[in-house]
């Protein structure tokens, strides 16, 4: 029998819960005076995916194509007080969902806020605090003003670092007493995939791509080290953090030549943003990148100033799969499905949406960026999308979802024995939600199946699954039982 000095163990206080975005649950995509974001524009179905990937999107909604699933979403907006009810009944210590940009500025250029927006997340926070749970809060999680797109080209344009710092202050002044934990910008290193989510734009070309890019990448980072600071003045006690989607990336061999190019690509996608956050200041290894790729970022004079005096208290991470990648691949190489890209590995088995299962890559991961920083870490969203069967009697036998996220907690629970401080856990998806990828309802990830299908047929009717019992246990017993 292992005796209780072997055990491992979740610190006391760890900040179990689940994690939900703005824009793939709230639906009321035109109600309490809100405006038009990316999200909104943004079609269902497989054909979404060709559009965040591709150049040259038009940003205008065309019904007689396609549906809009983000319009309604799950109705949380009109919900909410229901699901975090249920959010409470798993016992859920901390919440995290973000702020719709446009429903505080529905343009996002104005001079004054729109009080039902604000007045709408003040009822959310206290119904959430109602319950004992604390919020935490994404700034902006892929939903930038549609307005901002069209009229300023995104975060290309420095006037939207303003726009931003006025959207921070006031929600950072609004609820500095409801809200204890902050993070800036979602995923903010996933535009080097797609730029659209983040940053507001469609790239013009291939060619131009990384110019704009790294441009926006500049002006992001002062507009995160901008409500840091702000934050730390206006709520002295809360934690804010930057959060990043992390994929270790695997050499697919022990040709040194693979070996180099899995570490240049980790460098940049894993660590480049993180380090200017975490670090502040732009690494080494980037000054190469950007003179072979001719890119000339514009700065003005005390940017790098702002950027080294907004650092973050915390790393918030996404974990989905670990990438196995070689210098020289064929076509037929490339795993289907990982949206980090890279070759198939053949020790993991898949996602029903060929995404690869690699618990193990997490206690990596997170040995990794604890090593090099130093700072709390935080699993923001980990979860399973998989094609849910609602049974006769209206359960969800989803056990398949159970394994997962089991063997996920455990790799967490040897990092933390590895010597990583780990905040939290918030699992993606608590709910079932859009997907962000797809536009889909049937890529269910929660613990609460939501009555309502790709058509937008469905009652929006919660119902518990298997693994909503399962996670009110793992909290109950501070990730014991599992």
């Amino acid at each position: 029998m292992m005796k209780d000095s072997q055990r491992l163990l979740f610190p006391e206080g760890f900040l179990w819960g689940g994690a939900t975005a703005a824009n793939q649950i709230e639906g009321g995509f035109n109600e309490g005076n809100k405006g038009l974001n990316i999200a909104d524009v943004l079609p269902g179905g497989k054909e979404r995916l060709n559009i965040l990937m591709s150049a040259g999107f038009n940003f205008e909604i065309d019904r007689d194509k396609y549906s809009y699933p983000n319009h309604e979403a799950i109705d949380f907006y009109h919900r909410y007080k229901e699901d975090i009810a249920l959010f409470a009944e798993m016992g859920f210590k901390v919440f995290r969902m973000s702020i719709a940009w446009t429903r505080i500025f529905p343009n996002g250029d104005e001079v004054e806020a729109n009080e039902e927006g604000l007045a709408f997340y003040d009822r959310v926070f206290d119904e959430l605090l109602r319950y004992g749970i604390e919020p935490v809060v994404t700034i902006s999680h892929y939903e930038m003003p549609l307005y901002l797109v069209k009229k300023f080209g995104g975060w290309r344009n420095r006037q939207v670092v303003g726009f931003f710092e006025r959207y921070a202050n006031v929600i950072l002044k609004r609820y500095s007493d409801k809200v204890k934990y902050w993070m800036t910008f979602n995923e903010i290193n996933g535009a080097l995939k797609m730029p659209i989510m983040s940053m507001g734009f469609s790239p013009l070309n291939e060619e131009s791509r990384y110019q704009e890019t790294f441009q926006a990448f500049h002006h992001q980072f002062v507009a995160s080290a901008i409500a840091v600071k702000a934050c730390k003045e206006i709520i002295p006690k809360a934690k804010i953090g930057c959060m990043i989607l992390f994929a270790p990336v695997y050499s697919y061999d022990c040709n040194p030549q693979n070996i180099l190019f899995a570490l240049k690509e980790e460098e940049l996608f894993n660590y480049f943003c993180a380090d200017v956050q975490v670090r502040g200041e732009y690494p080494a290894f980037l000054k190469r990148f950007l003179k072979e790729k001719n890119i000339e970022i514009k700065m003005q004079e005390g940017d790098l100033d702002i950027i080294k005096e907004g650092t973050v208290d915390y790393i918030g991470l996404s974990y989905y799969m670990s990438r196995t990648d070689k210098k020289e691949k064929s076509e037929g190489e490339k795993a289907q499905g990982n949206i980090v890209g890279g070759v198939k590995n053949p020790f993991l088995e898949a996602s029903d949406w060929g995404w690869e299962i690699d618990p193990v890559g997490l206690r990596i991961s997170l040995n990794k960026l604890y090593g090099r920083y130093q700072i709390p870490l935080f699993v923001v969203e980990n979860g399973l999308g998989a094609y849910d069967q609602l049974e006769s009697d209206g359960s969800v036998i989803d056990d398949y979802r159970i394994d997962y996220l089991r063997e996920h907690v455990k790799a967490m629970r040897e990092a933390i024995a590895d010597g990583v401080e780990l905040m939290g856990y918030t699992s993606w998806g608590c709910i079932d939600l859009v997907s962000m990828s797809t536009g889909e309802m049937s890529k269910r990830y929660g613990f609460i199946y939501v009555d309502k299908n790709d058509d937008g047929s469905g009652t929006l009717e919660r119902r518990r699954k298997r693994s909503f019992h399962w996670y009110k246990k793992v909290i109950e017993s501070n990730g014991e039982i599992l």
